[in-house]
């Protein structure tokens, strides 16, 4: 009898010890971050619009707590478009008018390097991206993205060429690949430039901005309004989602785009991530798949600049892709990068994306592929953001449409 009570005992205060342990999990399983307000405070362009899922459109903010500074290391560059590291740490700047320079961490810069074809640098074209070939450290290839004119009209090509021993011009430089076809304007190229793990190029490319070309975003025999997936000599890359399809371009990876100008690997889930100028309002940031489809015209969060709907003025359709995030109104996203680093802690495999109208860099935390945090850097800097980078040390390197490079890092 009294072993039963003694045991009786020892489970009771087992059981009751056993609840004082695990009670706190329940509260503290996932410690919440402060939640702020949206960075977000202007009235959307058409509020009818309702996002179709929640995180999607005015998440809460997050302030960076780590000390970090943004300096301008380099001043003086001449409408630059693109910033990308080379192998060596140094950074790669193009300029629209047909030049490019070579800038070291610390703000040394080359004097203009040539040897580029004719480009067309009337409004959004230019000399636009630049990316190394994965054997750049013995190869010296380096591929580009440009508006080329001819009496045809207009087109985003991609080129490549050797930078010369002495880094003053690009040798042997030839296109490998039109998106066709040919448009007498100047809007909408695309352009943003990038290498695979696989030593394949994905390249965008916009629909030309014109009420007569916008439908080819749509439609699959056209280079407008895609993602392109290619290797180094220009063909479609065995296995691209539209081979075989009658009338498609082999080329093709995803369609219904209208003006992608950011475009990055995840650094852990190898995912292709996009971002794109929506019209007035409707600005995304993209997930692409092989083969699918991002709607535009046909669906957007945003409206016409004249202030009508756009289309059918629809935000979902079966068959078509939600975007994973979108602002109303527009910020004007361009370049992106997903900051790889630990330097920084709080900032590992965020997103941060130029804004060009509203001259801020954006930082988005995404977790399981879904935004749960915005906040906007370099505000108070009055400059129009036009590609942002992840440096091989731990900075992010960002260069504006007024000529500044920018070095943003821990203090």
């Amino acid at each position: 009898m009294n072993y039963l009570k003694i045991t009786a005992l020892f489970l009771s205060a087992f059981v009751l010890l056993s609840a004082s342990c695990e009670a706190p999990k329940t509260s503290e399983q996932e410690p919440n971050e402060e939640t702020l307000p949206p960075v977000e405070t202007e009235k959307p362009n058409n509020p009818d619009f309702k996002p179709a899922f929640e995180g999607q459109t005015r998440v809460a903010g997050v302030k960076t707590t780590t000390p970090y500074e943004a300096t301008v290391i380099a001043d003086g560059l001449v409408k630059p478009w693109a910033v990308t590291p080379l192998p060596d740490g140094r950074l790669a700047i193009t300029e629209k008018a047909g030049t490019m320079r070579i800038a070291t961490t610390d703000g040394n810069v080359s004097a203009p390097i040539t040897g580029f074809p004719e480009v067309d640098d009337r409004s959004q074209g230019g000399l636009l991206d630049v990316a190394p070939a994965p054997d750049f450290s013995s190869s010296r290839m380096l591929y580009f993205t440009f508006a080329e004119r001819t009496a045809q009209g207009s087109l985003t090509a991609v080129g490549k060429g050797k930078l010369s021993d002495d880094e003053t011009n690009i040798e042997d430089f030839r296109i490998i690949y039109r998106a066709i076809p040919y448009f007498d304007n100047s809007m909408h190229f695309g352009s943003r430039l990038l290498f695979d793990k696989n030593g394949h190029i994905f390249a965008t490319t916009g629909e030309r901005s014109d009420l007569a070309t916008r439908p080819n975003a749509q439609k699959l025999n056209t280079g407008h309004g895609k993602v392109i997936y290619i290797t180094t000599e220009g063909e479609p890359v065995p296995g691209n989602p539209f081979i075989g399809t009658e009338g498609a371009l082999p080329e093709i990876y995803s369609y219904g785009h209208r003006n992608p100008q950011g475009l990055d690997i995840h650094p852990v889930t190898g995912e292709l991530w996009l971002s794109e100028m929506g019209p007035r309002g409707g600005d995304e940031v993209n997930l692409i798949k092989p083969g699918k489809n991002y709607g535009w015209p046909t669906i957007t969060y945003g409206i016409e600049y004249s202030g009508n709907i756009i289309g059918e003025g629809i935000t979902q359709k079966e068959g078509m892709e939600q975007p994973v995030y979108y602002w109303d109104p527009v910020f004007s996203p361009s370049g992106m990068a997903f900051y790889s680093s630990n330097a920084i802690p709080e900032w590992e495999n965020n997103l941060f994306i130029g804004g060009l109208n509203t001259k801020h860099i954006v930082r988005l935390v995404i977790k399981d592929n879904k935004v749960t945090g915005e906040e906007r850097l370099l505000a108070n800097e009055g400059q129009r953001f036009r590609d942002v980078a992840d440096g091989n040390d731990g900075a992010l390197y960002a260069v504006t449409d007024e000529g500044r490079l920018y070095k943003i890092s821990k203090k």
